[in-house]
């Protein structure tokens, strides 16, 4: 493989790729480091299906202007050029796109993870992200990067590995709300946890493309599934439409933006174990509340409240068959 060293040692105007056994490398930028003045804690929390400059904008702001780092488990470079140059603002874009887990141990991938002044996880199979990571020193990286005060961001399968608990789609990347609900214990359930360790996502799971693919019912599911933490508190969901992102400040105070017309996110939290939880058995889980979150809403993660709802709902799955009220009904 063509040494990175020399890479960093170029500045580039455009994409220029380096490729190998293990990872794919992508620059769009200025290769020196750019060490800007100040950047800031946040997570940015995006459900695929399109891009949102003023979402980026918010993560390139909150890196301080400076190199942001794209993690990929997928080919080519998506985000490089349009990060650059569409978006603006910052000194740099990196993409690496990993191809097996050897890669999370390459001391050059492991110098531009800590260097990176913003890290975004880009879409595709979250199962290679929990394959290729967990227990390697990016995992470890990513933890680091967040506690140092630096934004973490991801859309898609990027958001779904966030969670204190992830849905890994390791067998299906197509299961939906009805295959979920009839059987709890489908073997195409499948999650990861201890992965990422990110203070303001303790005790959530996340899922993606979330209304336009009719995911609430799987998010119940997938609550029931996960249960409860270790501190014996009741986990919750955020689900993420499409073209909508969820800005999150250090405090854990999130503000929602979207392109789409009614896009939201949603805030889905229990309030009983479920009635009836086991393997071959449809499920049946009542009085989950379901809470969205629009653009006029104030949302604060940690406390789990949303100022000005755009709506509040209640959902239960009865024998594998979901019924949603609102509360206005």
């Amino acid at each position: 493989m063509k040494s990175l060293i020399a890479m960093f040692a170029l500045v580039s105007f455009g994409t220029l790729p380096v490729s190998g056994s293990d990872f794919d490398y992508y620059l769009n930028g200025n290769a020196a480091d750019a060490k800007p003045a100040k950047t800031e804690a946040a997570l940015l929390l995006m459900g695929g299906g399109g891009l949102i400059d003023e979402a980026y904008r918010w993560f390139i702001e909150k890196a301080g202007g400076g190199d942001i780092v794209v993690l990929t488990a997928s080919a080519g470079d998506k985000y490089g050029d349009y990060l650059r140059n569409t978006v603006g603002g910052c000194d740099s874009v990196e993409t690496i796109a990993f191809l097996n887990r050897d890669a999370a141990s390459n001391p050059k991938v492991l110098e531009a993870i800590r260097n990176a002044d913003g890290i975004f996880i880009g879409g595709g199979a979250q199962w290679r992200y929990t394959d290729y990571w967990k227990g390697t020193p990016v995992g470890q990286a990513l933890d680091q990067h967040v506690r140092e005060g630096r934004p973490l961001g991801g859309s898609s399968a990027g958001l779904a590995v966030l969670g204190e608990v992830c849905y890994t789609a390791h067998v299906s990347a197509r299961l939906n709300s009805e295959m979920s609900m009839k059987d709890p214990f489908d073997p195409r359930l499948t999650f990861e946890d201890n992965f990422l360790h990110l203070e303001l996502m303790r005790g959530v799971i996340t899922d993606t493309h979330f209304s336009p693919r009719n995911r609430l019912g799987r998010l119940i599911t997938f609550l029931g599934r996960v249960g409860l933490t270790k501190d014996k508190e009741q986990r919750v969901g955020l689900g993420v439409d499409e073209k909508t992102a969820l800005c999150v400040e250090a405090d854990g105070s999130g503000r929602v933006v979207t392109t789409a017309p009614e896009g939201r996110v949603w805030l889905v939290r229990p309030t009983k174990k479920p009635e009836l939880l086991a393997s071959g058995k449809p499920l049946t889980f009542r009085n989950v509340q379901v809470v969205g979150i629009g653009p006029e809403s104030k949302f604060h993660l940690l406390q789990r409240l949303v100022e000005k709802p755009a709506l509040v709902q209640t959902a239960s799955v009865v024998e594998g068959v979901l019924t949603v009220v609102e509360e206005n009904e």
